[in-house]
């Protein structure tokens, strides 16, 4: 590190060498999907790799959105139920030393996490966050099934942090743990942060003046969140992940969007389609991973953004965006966690009952109300509640069921109405 105020050299390159190493690297990534991965020898059939060298020849090619991962990999299964490839092809390593974890993220979508350190170098943002080596850091994303609190792990040792493992829910045991390990700062979702610190005061037990900082994801962190947190000592940052391409982009002190990661090529795309929208338009973010391993070749994520002019202040020169804006489908993130249409749809299945179902999300960010309206002829006693325990079965989550009138539900083609305040 050549500065103490970034984390390598990568983040302060001029414009023009950042893109000749990224468009030099773009090729060789093509032609290992090709080689390499099943799926992307379907999809990019044809394709000279060689000649993928600009930003022009990779909007050419066809987009990959999440909803596709979850189709070859269900096919994939149905296939061969006894294989050991269960990432539908997109992976380019077998199990064993190669890929030595599997993780489950809603949908179910399968993904691997590979031998390297830092694998979704998600140190960057950790760095940018404040967290320094030698400091204990209180990690309480998820060790259970998606890959989160490993994602936060694997990038804290990469900066040199110790971590404690927190994870999810029991509250008064993670006062209690801040209290006696008295670390400096914490990785999460911003409003479970947010419970943390409310139950340290109800219990009149003030966190510890050391817990000072905080990286945060999973969810939106809207401003007044993130000045509730600073007036009670907690600076906190936030950064864009996915557990399919690992950190894509991440918060300075400049507070000005969010700076892009060294490892990705983005583009934002008019949704629905492979189409790059001017700079400033919002669109939906599309993103080449330069993972060996998984190398996704524009990966649609689904999320709305914008490329703002300018680098940033803190004199990182990559490319900003403005942050998340919403989605371009109807996946819809939910306590930081994805909710597809098929989800409901599953549910809704299980229940003969059940004519149409519509989950509607409201309240504010980091407030999330969930309340899943379903039509039904008549009342059913304890369906609510059998309907309320399936939900939570398929997507993890906890939600309100309603049981509503044949024909009551707007006529629209939603699945899941997302009605939550973004201000």
């Amino acid at each position: 590190m050549n500065d103490l105020n970034f984390y390598d050299s990568q983040e302060t390159r001029s414009t023009a060498e950042r893109e000749a190493d990224l468009m030099a690297a773009l090729p060789v990534q093509i032609a290992n999907a090709q080689s390499n991965a099943s799926a992307f020898a379907h999809i990019l059939k044809g394709i000279d790799a060689s000649q993928v060298n600009t930003r022009a020849a990779l909007a050419a090619l066809p987009v990959t959105r999440k909803h596709e991962l979850l189709e070859h990999q269900a096919a994939a299964r149905a296939a061969n139920p006894s294989q050991k490839n269960v990432f539908g092809g997109f992976n380019t390593k077998p199990f064993g030393k190669a890929t030595p974890r599997v993780f489950a993220s809603p949908g179910p979508i399968y993904e691997p996490e590979g031998k390297a350190a830092d694998y979704w170098r998600m140190a960057r943002s950790i760095y940018a966050a404040g967290f320094r080596a030698g400091e204990l850091i209180h990690n309480c994303f998820s060790y259970h099934f998606v890959p989160a609190g490993s994602m936060m792990e694997s990038g804290a040792h990469a900066v040199g942090c110790t971590v404690f493992p927190g994870g999810t829910g029991q509250t008064e045991q993670q006062v209690q743990a801040i209290q006696h390990l008295q670390p400096s700062g914490y990785i999460g979702t911003p409003s479970f942060l947010k419970i943390i610190v409310e139950k340290a005061l109800e219990l009149g037990q003030p966190l510890p003046k050391s817990f000072n900082k905080a990286m945060l994801g999973g969810e939106a962190f809207p401003p007044s969140l993130r000045d509730w947190l600073l007036a009670r000592g907690i600076a906190g940052y936030q950064c864009y992940a996915t557990a399919d391409l690992g950190l894509i982009a991440y918060e300075t002190e400049a507070r000005e969007g969010l700076v892009l990661d060294e490892g990705v090529i983005l583009e934002v795309v008019r949704p629905g389609t492979g189409d790059p929208v001017p700079e400033g338009e919002v669109g939906e973010v599309v993103v080449t991973s330069l993972n060996p391993d998984y190398p996704l070749i524009r990966f649609g994520t689904g999320d709305l953004s914008a490329v703002l002019a300018g680098n940033c202040p803190t004199g990182r020169t990559n490319i900003r965006i403005k942050g998340w804006m919403g989605r371009a489908d109807q996946t819809t993130k939910m306590r930081g966690m994805f909710v597809h249409p098929g989800q409901i749809d599953t549910v809704a299945k299980r229940f003969p009952e059940i004519k149409r179902a519509r989950m509607v999300v409201s309240g504010e960010m980091a407030n999330d109300q969930m309340l899943l309206k379903v039509e039904v002829a008549g009342m059913h006693d304890g369906l609510a509640e059998r309907i309320g325990a399936t939900v939570r079965e398929v997507t993890k989550l906890r939600v309100d069921v309603e049981l509503c009138a044949i024909g009551s539900l707007p006529n629209d083609g939603k699945v899941i109405e997302d009605a939550r305040s973004y201000q």
